[in-house]
């Protein structure tokens, strides 16, 4: 298996992963999908890698840019993350993860957050922290990985595209 950036041609195969990917999930509204569409629309897919094998490509994440209401910059969200249904449970999303977090350091980002399982995300180094919140969602599920500077206090808002707009 090998991980690399989207590339012209993979926006289908993406699609269908990320749609079945979440299909049935209590936790989801079934709109990841269209979240990656909107975000490349609006150019502001960041990082966009596949996971990719001998069966075509098999899983995805995305990372994008968030808003933080005290104005820092170049702070990212991670998601979707998407693994083919069959295919969940080897290790691809960490893989992902890890992946794109690398890409992100490399990029000179100052931190990243996610809105995700309190269990499985802080293996990767996210953890709460009190001063920066986001709103309506119980404290556990909202979780940050500083990777430069220190960490700073506010209210974050994610792309648009994931409010339904991609403007």
């Amino acid at each position: 298996m090998i991980i690399r950036p989207e590339q012209p041609g993979d926006e289908e195969a993406i699609g269908e992963i990320t749609e079945a990917a979440f299909a049935g999930k209590d936790y989801s509204d079934q709109t990841e999908h269209r979240i990656v569409t909107r975000l490349r629309a609006a150019h502001d897919l960041t990082i966009s890698l596949v996971a990719e094998d001998e069966e075509g490509i098999i899983g995805h994440i995305a990372f994008s840019p968030v808003t933080l209401s005290g104005g820092e910059k170049d702070w990212y969200g991670l998601g979707p993350v998407s693994v083919r249904p069959d295919r969940q449970g080897e290790g691809i999303g960490a893989r992902l993860i890890r992946h794109g977090i690398a890409r992100l350091r490399d990029l000179g980002a100052q931190g990243c957050v996610v809105v995700g399982s309190p269990k499985l995300y802080p293996k990767f180094g996210f953890g709460h922290h009190a001063g920066l919140t986001y709103p309506d969602l119980p404290a556990e599920y909202f979780m940050i990985l500083p990777l430069r500077g220190p960490v700073p206090s506010g209210i974050v808002a994610f792309h648009p595209a994931f409010y339904g707009s991609a403007a």
